[in-house]
């Protein structure tokens, strides 16, 4: 056992710590350690106590930067001016702006978003602990919000991000996408249908997601939930008036609005109800219009400006759903290039498939192969239309034949007629419009921002960043405060890129929520006898991380929560 012994030398008092034991039958000391004078002892312990004796590690860049920008727009306040509850425990804008948040930086179930919660820097700057993010919690406060509540408090949202931010509200961009999801079959609810999945998950039950957003930075302004099986164009007309009820609610912002939208949206009603109110510039199905497709290149012209890169296009007026509209014709080199790769593998894996298929009736009919079900002529046929999906049928040659009960299959690639093809389609868009006053240049610069908004759809399919997926729930209600919360994730991140690129740093959404998602705070837990309030500091950060930082000046965001 070892004990602590003075031993006065010199006059002065020095302790050790003895280790004492029996060597050869006496007491002997084995070990000691010098501690010193009494004085340098009581030093010692004063300094290990002034040292942290544990830390723990926040997540704090991404979501301050999203607080940040939620605090500016009011989100809770507004939130809770449509959805109050009692003054009891985190509000309802609370726990949407925490499920936004989270959507946007680590989306989790319900059942695991307050462990998440907990690991962050929100728990510093809300109310909420993590005991209050329980699943049936979450549940119950989604309850306040319903479809009129949702469209309230997204109209407040819009007009003051368009007053707070000046948002660019000449071209706003309209477009719709849909999300599989696991909810079986057997349970009632109208959103999630089977339909045509743009994921190719036809086998499953999908929601399909209407969206309008501002052209500059993709801002949404406008969402509908809807049935999966609603065609596009059946959901374009059930929102048109609102989208221009919307348009009047902003008229005093701006005067001349121009809303583009995709060709899934055409139909003759939708187009005019459209045109009473606003600008359009939409696209057309090029089959449809197989006179504007036969324009030689010789009437087409240069698009002026670098941001077209050699595009052509041919100008003219036509009669489009009953009415003369200004229309242009496009080719594009590069999208010409893309659309050849594409029939390229298109044709590879259907001559793969074909040769199969012709290798296998040869096997059976030679013995080589037997069982499953005989073959007929139809079943054949059916089988060769399913591999030749179109241009494919337009493009190889084929035919079934049956002979003394053995079945044939004979293809090839008609070369002069996928020149044709290839002449006539690729390359090309049809766009039109009731912007007559409007150039060339400005027709298709204004169709482009289509791919804002396909840019916001893809950020939205992301599984690491502003993910709609997972989505654990399965009632209409729940489903459209699902979408709610992950339209505000969105709308978060884009005011988050838009301010950052107006200090000059242009980064993609996923790209400035992975650098900022590397900034952590880190807290220096002190003993109790140290009598010393914990101390935060924040992690090391790259270059990219510290410049986004400082443009963000999450500095002051860290001073605030220590």
């Amino acid at each position: 056992m070892a004990t602590v012994v003075k031993k006065n030398i010199k006059g002065h008092a020095y302790y050790y710590v003895v280790q004492t034991g029996w060597v050869e039958g006496r007491s002997r000391v084995i070990w000691q350690k010098y501690l010193g004078k009494a004085e340098d002892i009581v030093a010692k312990l004063e300094r290990a106590g002034a040292e942290p004796y544990t830390a723990r590690v926040f997540s704090f860049g991404a979501v301050a930067a999203l607080y940040q920008v939620a605090a500016e727009l009011s989100v809770v306040e507004i939130i809770d001016q449509f959805a109050p509850k009692r003054n009891q425990g985190p509000s309802v804008g609370e726990y949407m702006l925490i499920a936004a948040i989270n959507r946007a930086v680590a989306p989790k179930s319900k059942r695991q978003i307050g462990e998440w919660y907990g690991q962050t820097s929100l728990s510093r700057w809300l109310k909420a602990r993590p005991e209050h993010l329980s699943s049936q919690r979450f549940w119950d406060h989604m309850g306040y919000l319903g479809e009129e509540e949702i469209r309230k408090i997204e109209v407040e949202l819009t007009k003051v991000m368009v007053q707070l931010y000046s948002l660019d509200l000449r071209s706003l961009v309209y477009d719709t996408t849909n999300f599989f999801t696991w909810i079986d079959t057997a349970t009632e609810a109208e959103l999630p249908q089977r339909g045509h999945n743009k994921q190719k998950r036809n086998d499953l039950r999908q929601v399909g997601l209407a969206l309008m957003v501002t052209m500059d930075f993709a801002i949404p302004l406008f969402h509908q939930v809807y049935p999966g099986n609603r065609p596009d164009a059946v959901e374009f007309a059930s929102v048109v008036d609102e989208l221009v009820e919307r348009y009047k609610a902003l008229a005093g912002e701006c005067l001349d609005v121009t809303l583009i939208l995709d060709k899934g949206n055409n139909s003759k009603e939708n187009i005019a109800r459209l045109s009473e109110t606003m600008g359009f510039v939409g696209s057309l199905v090029p089959s449809q219009h197989p006179d504007l497709l036969a324009v030689p290149k010789s009437e087409f012209r240069p698009l002026e400006g670098p941001q077209f890169g050699g595009m052509l296009a041919y100008r003219t007026r036509k009669e489009v759903f009953g009415v003369v509209r200004t229309v242009v014709v496009t080719y594009n080199e590069a999208l010409y290039l893309g659309q050849m790769q594409g029939l390229v593998i298109g044709l590879r894996k259907a001559n793969q498939r074909l040769r199969e298929l012709k290798k296998s009736l040869d096997e059976r009919y030679w013995g080589r192969k037997k069982g499953g079900k005989v073959p007929t002529v139809a079943a054949v046929r059916a089988q060769v239309k399913k591999i030749l999906r179109k241009p494919l049928d337009q493009i190889i040659k084929w035919r079934v034949t049956e002979k003394d009960g053995r079945i044939s299959l004979e293809y090839e690639i008609d070369h002069e007629a996928q020149e044709a093809y290839v002449e006539k389609y690729f390359g090309k868009n049809i766009l039109f419009t009731n912007r007559d006053d409007w150039s060339t240049e400005d027709i298709v610069l204004g169709y482009r921002g289509q791919g804002c908004i396909e840019g916001s759809i893809r950020d939205m399919k992301d599984q690491h960043f502003i993910g709609w997926s997972p989505m654990y729930h399965w009632t209409d209600q729940k489903i459209r405060v699902h979408a709610f919360y992950c339209v505000l994730a969105l709308t978060l991140c884009a005011l988050l890129r838009r301010r950052l690129a107006k200090a000059g740093v242009d980064m993609s959404i996923a790209a400035i929520l992975e650098q900022l998602s590397g900034i952590y705070e880190v807290a220096h837990i002190y003993p109790p006898q140290a009598r010393k309030k914990d101390t935060f500091t924040l992690s090391e950060m790259n270059e990219v991380q510290r410049k986004l930082a400082q443009t963000l000046n999450l500095e002051a965001m860290h001073r605030l929560a220590s």
